[in-house]
């Protein structure tokens, strides 16, 4: 055989530093390529690496404060008007009335701690069912017991409200940051408006803002947008928005009144989309303590012929309902199940959760 068609290769020794040379090259040669890349970042940056990392941040950074204000404690009897009336006043789901001595000595002679214990925790008993905190869960247990012995003070006890909790340290907003009717309240409007002064309405004093609802509610937003006797426009915070004020004014005014209608409220900018309604989250802490056991009248969640003809009236007829409340042949619906701080879309949602558990 000729020569030229010999392979160079002749023994397995050969063959073997063929082949590792193969795969060690390439690798070395990569290696050296890293090494030769990093070394000349660092020596370019003053051969440290919080060198290289300091040139490749960021131009700048951006904070976003929380949108946030102080929460005004509510006295006992703002407690009441805004959560305990609605079935404290009629005697719902085995409520005792308010100022029925009769039945509440019983109350009164078990003691303070057992029947704040109750108001906060909840109650299922015999005679009817006590949700806990009314079915409002925002409530501090301060405000709970203070609304306890507004009520109890009224059918003839002596006992001293709770002393009222360290004023929460401010909380700065960021200026344009969306705030919420509360935090405006608290921020802008609480000076005068929890103590009356300059003869503001109170917020909580329900006769107050009834009288001022009836001006209509886009008077009183401008109102508070402009400014008159004695009250500085958008309450001397020049930062907040057109939206934002409104949404004190009617903060303010569902604190104290039973009903405060937007419907005729101008349209102003959209806030940004809410997340929505939870209806199973808003049943259980407001509608189950009469539509689990069925009390006052209430349908039975699940009850498919007690809900029938109440379906059969359609979800506008049910909504209006829930929202405003409704006294039956059968019993009482109070206004938004008790707590007046559910938003309408809350109700919606606490509604439609029941009617799909019930069809």
């Amino acid at each position: 055989m000729s020569e030229e068609h010999t392979s160079p290769i002749k023994t397995w020794q050969q063959l073997a530093v063929v082949v590792a040379a193969a795969f060690v090259v390439p690798v070395i040669l990569i290696a050296m390529l890293a090494s030769l890349v990093v070394g000349g970042a660092k020596r370019g940056a003053g051969g440290d690496d919080n060198d290289v990392l300091a040139r490749i941040q960021p131009v700048g950074t951006v904070e976003f404060a929380r949108a946030a204000g102080p929460r005004v404690a509510l006295s006992g009897e703002q407690v009441y008007a805004q959560v305990c009336k609605a079935c404290h006043d009629a005697g719902v789901a085995g409520a005792h009335k308010f100022g029925d001595k009769a039945a509440w000595a019983k109350v009164i002679a078990q003691g303070e701690k057992l029947t704040y214990e109750h108001a906060i925790k909840g109650l299922q008993g015999k005679a009817g069912v006590m949700p806990a905190k009314g079915g409002n869960p925002d409530l501090s247990d301060a405000e709970v017991q203070a609304a306890v012995v507004h009520m109890v003070n009224a059918a003839g006890a002596a006992w001293k409200a709770p002393a009222a909790p360290a004023a929460a340290p401010s909380i700065s907003v960021a200026v344009g940051a969306d705030r919420t009717g509360e935090q405006v309240a608290a921020a802008a409007c609480g000076k005068c408006h929890q103590t009356g002064e300059g003869g503001a309405p109170k917020i909580g004093d329900r006769a107050a803002w009834i009288q001022r609802e009836k001006r209509g509610l886009a008077a009183l937003h401008q109102s508070a947008l402009r400014g008159h006797a004695g009250m500085p426009a958008r309450g001397g915070m020049a930062d907040l928005s057109d939206t934002e004020v409104k949404r004190a004014v009617e903060f303010m005014m569902n604190s104290g009144a039973a009903v405060a209608s937007t419907a005729a409220a101008p349209a102003a900018a959209p806030a940004p989309a809410a997340a929505a309604a939870d209806g199973k989250k808003v049943y259980d802490t407001a509608c189950t303590a009469c539509h689990t056991a069925g009390i006052a009248g209430a349908p039975k969640t699940g009850d498919k012929a007690a809900w029938a003809p109440r379906i059969a009236q359609g979800a506008n007829v049910l909504y209006d309902h829930a929202i405003k409340g409704f006294q039956g042949k059968a019993g009482v619906m109070p206004a938004k199940g008790g707590n007046t701080s559910l938003s309408d879309a809350d109700v919606k949602a606490a509604v439609d959760h029941m009617v799909a558990a019930s069809k």
